[in-house]
């Protein structure tokens, strides 16, 4: 298994480390972010203005003015009661709608508490999270999102305001933090009956608060993907730009080499043997199968998939996707 962390130094300072995000460390991505906005700007992403990971869609123009009718102009655009209001032919003047809401869901559940080298799974998507919240503010884009957990979940709405993007990496804070506090699930029940945890749940939340054109970032490892999320993703992606972010460690795609290692899940301990050849295949097998699947189901619904590993630098995987698809 090759696990590495690979380090350039125009981007490991701001590089997330360990079981924990601070605060700082999600404020402190706004640096990062200008650094992919720079080269997303060169290769004129997709044609439109901003960074959005994708092409737009929905109607996307706004109303700005009416003005004298000039040779030329579309005639479906004149307006009829202007032109007999002034005994002169007017017509409207559209301009393109820039501002875009830009909503970012976090998965911050149990199975994100993970993690072999570097950093767990929950850092890395609080960490990618950050980044693409400061590439909408400093695009001027209304930001809001989802943080969600095993036990509950912070709606933001979008707003365009620096505010809104706090108050948005203050939750995924708050619920990253609260991952230490991991317990079984039997142990630990959710404290509202009411709440449904998983994907599907959340997808449902944002359906609720998107507006048609809005940019959708899932940042997850899609353990929780079922029919009902897919179905979510079908709705929210004929109207929006919806861009998957898959978060997995290296220990998921590969079992580590062959040896005895003390494993645990934060309250039980156990041993994993990994010397049978066969069961290491069978594991590999197993992931490559997930992923299969995963990249299929996003292609079939023209999704855009992000693989981030969490013993690689965040904003270098993104911005050698950036530099991939673009």
């Amino acid at each position: 298994m090759s696990a590495r962390l690979v380090i350039d130094p125009q981007y490991a300072r701001y590089q997330s480390t360990g079981a924990v995000v601070s605060l700082q460390q999600l404020l402190i991505q706004r640096y990062a972010a200008r650094t992919l906005e720079y080269l997303a700007h060169n290769r004129s992403i997709a044609g439109i203005s901003g960074l959005h990971l994708s092409k737009m869609r929905g109607r996307g123009i706004d109303f700005e003015e009416f003005r004298p009718y000039q040779a030329g102009d579309d005639i479906r655009l004149i307006d009829w009661r202007v032109t007999a209001r002034t005994s002169r032919p007017f017509t409207k003047v559209f301009r393109e709608e820039r501002e875009r809401p830009v909503i970012i869901a976090v998965d911050q559940s149990r199975n994100m508490y993970f993690g072999s080298q570097v950093a767990f799974k929950s850092v890395i998507s609080a960490q990618a999270a950050a980044v693409f919240c400061w590439l909408a503010v400093d695009n001027g884009d209304r930001v809001g999102g989802l943080v969600y957990s095993d036990r509950s979940s912070s709606l933001v709405r979008p707003k365009r305001s620096r505010r809104s993007a706090l108050h948005l990496l203050n939750q995924v804070h708050r619920y990253n933090q609260e991952l230490q506090r991991v317990t079984s699930p039997n142990e630990d029940p959710p404290p509202n009956p009411e709440f449904r945890p998983g994907l599907a749940a959340a997808l449902g939340q944002i359906q609720r608060i998107s507006k048609p054109g809005s940019t959708l970032y899932i940042i997850s490892d899609f353990m929780t993907l079922d029919d009902k999320a897919l179905q979510y993703m079908n709705q929210l992606s004929r109207h929006n730009n919806v861009i998957c972010c898959l978060v997995y460690d290296v220990l998921e795609e590969n079992l580590p080499v062959p040896g005895i290692y003390s494993i645990t899940d934060g309250s039980r301990k156990g041993a994993l043997n990994t010397h049978n050849s066969k069961a290491r295949q069978r594991y590999k097998h197993q992931f490559q199968e997930r992923m299969q699947f995963l990249e299929s189901e996003l292609d079939k619904l023209q999704i855009r998939l992000i693989k981030m590993r969490t013993n690689q630098l965040v904003v270098e995987q993104i911005r050698e996707w950036i530099a991939k698809n673009y």
